[in-house]
């Protein structure tokens, strides 16, 4: 992909990157050369970014001509709004407590330069600003009060460098675009770039293990996709690609629906979406949304503290608590009489307003019917753990000990099990979903939707095989060109 770095004047990067290619910011705009260029990955450096500036012309128009500036123009009104500014994850606000303790001052400036500071004892805050706020050249200010605080984020121009910066500046970015343009030979042309979010960390609760994720690649690039594998520390370069496959495990209150709502607001194809994520992640959405559409679910109560008498009298025991953003089997428990009831309660209402009480329906198996554009494309049963009544029981180290599965074709599957999956998805969205569906005394109730869905070889995949992924990688293709049409 044709690489460009725009600025006031050339002479204001005068940095020699073998394919990048240097533009004064008035000949991009009023040229018509670049007016018809395609697929370009642009820096933009202009010394101003202020709304109708130069420099915001430069990602504007980009933007209108299908470009892929750095940074966008959301992200130039994003510097602007001060609940940015306190949008900053758990983890991030950790690394700046961490980071700027051992100040004796109650003010910083940080500066990042591509993801980089000169100080070495920073240089992991900065990657993380910076994948915060994907901009090339910025300047943080922090304030302590009690704790420290990030107080404005500034995008810089090349004039706006401190005195005996340049240097490093220029190491700075040779070394992010080193690590930006991908050398691994291509067979041949490839028409988008695709990239695919893992934690090679998560381990067994991972999404996809490394097999699925190779065939993945395999598969994007036997449809026109050049897929590469990121994890978050590649978060930064996000615009560089069409699209965005997560294959991380996903929450609202986490790294990637951040990442997913920053996607899908620069234009990228994005599976999972930030809306799916932020409907599948909470069950009482799932159980308030099931129940007004009348699909059949075990008998579910949405609790608080005025109406948690009633979850006894109106379930029996045993009964199940669920955290609505419980995930892995984490966050659910079986509670066998109205002691354990009441301490799992207020364990459980300290930490959300409402949470979910279902009826206990026993089952061996659940159906796992797994729905990707409307359409069911794989049909598993998952198996509960051995003497568990879940199909994962989490152990005290953390890892977790699953039942067997079984994948059978579609067609084979009950009718009933997957029209009530396919109709559950469709009122989450057109994504990729997961849905559970147990079967009891011969009657389907729904479980729940989920987003990122596992994805595993040597499962999911044992009927489709390679064609699963290939699928996949055909929807994002798809949903891609329609996008670039659009623009065009």
């Amino acid at each position: 992909m044709p690489t460009l770095i725009v600025s006031d004047s050339t002479k204001d990067w005068e940095l020699e990157i073998p394919e990048v290619e240097k533009v004064e910011a008035w000949r991009y705009l009023t040229d018509p050369e670049f007016a018809n260029r395609r697929n370009v990955r642009l820096y933009n450096l202009c010394r101003s970014m202020k709304y109708q500036s130069t420099g915001y012309y430069v990602s504007l128009l980009a933007e209108a001509r299908g470009h892929k500036p750095l940074p966008g123009v959301i992200a130039l009104q994003d510097l602007k709004s001060p609940a940015m500014l306190r949008f900053v994850g758990d983890e991030l606000d950790e690394l700046i407590q961490k980071s700027l303790e051992p100040l004796h001052s109650d003010q910083f400036e940080l500066s990042v330069y591509f993801g980089c500071n000169m100080a070495k004892r920073y240089e992991r805050l900065a990657r993380h600003l910076f994948n915060m706020v994907p901009i090339p050249l910025l300047r943080f200010r922090f304030v302590k009060n009690k704790t420290w605080q990030i107080r404005s984020v500034k995008a810089l121009g090349t004039n706006d460098l401190t005195e005996g910066h340049h240097e490093f500046v220029t190491e700075a970015a040779l070394k992010h675009f080193t690590k930006s343009f991908r050398s691994r030979p291509k067979t041949k042309r490839l028409r988008f770039d695709l990239a695919i979010l893992h934690d090679p960390n998560e381990g067994a609760n991972s999404p996809s293990n490394e097999g699925a994720l190779k065939k993945f690649v395999k598969a994007a690039e036997s449809v026109g996709l050049s897929a590469d594998l990121i994890t978050k520390d590649d978060s930064g370069s996000l615009l560089e690609y069409d699209g965005l496959f997560i294959r991380q495990t996903t929450a609202v209150n986490h790294f990637t629906y951040r990442l997913a709502r920053r996607a899908a607001s620069e234009g990228l194809v994005v599976i999972d979406d930030p809306v799916s994520i932020a409907r599948c992640t909470n069950k009482v959405y799932l159980a308030e949304l099931m129940t007004y559409h009348k699909i059949p679910t075990p008998q579910t109560l949405v609790v608080h503290r005025d109406n948690m008498h009633e979850i006894g009298p109106t379930l029996g025991f045993p009964c199940v608590l669920k955290k609505p953003d419980s995930a892995f089997s984490q966050g659910v428990v079986k509670v066998k009489n109205q002691k354990e009831l009441e301490e799992r309660l207020q364990e459980f209402l300290t930490e959300s307003e409402l949470i979910v009480a279902q009826q206990f329906l026993p089952t061996t198996f659940d159906w796992r019917i797994g729905v990707l554009d409307q359409r069911a494309i794989f049909a598993c049963q998952y198996y509960m753990a051995p003497g568990h009544w879940q199909i994962i029981q989490q152990e005290k180290d953390g890892r977790g000990r699953y039942g067997k599965s079984k994948t059978i074709p579609v067609e084979l599957a009950p009718r009933k099990a997957v029209q009530m999956a396919i109709k559950a998805a469709n009122l989450i969205g057109d994504g990729l979903y997961g849905v559970d569906v147990k079967e009891s005394d011969g009657k389907f109730t729904l479980i729940e939707v989920n987003d990122n869905p596992n994805i595993d070889s040597g499962c999911e995949d044992e009927i489709l095989r390679d064609e699963l992924y290939r699928k996949i990688m055909e929807s994002f293709l798809k949903r891609i060109e329609q996008k670039k049409s659009a623009i065009h």
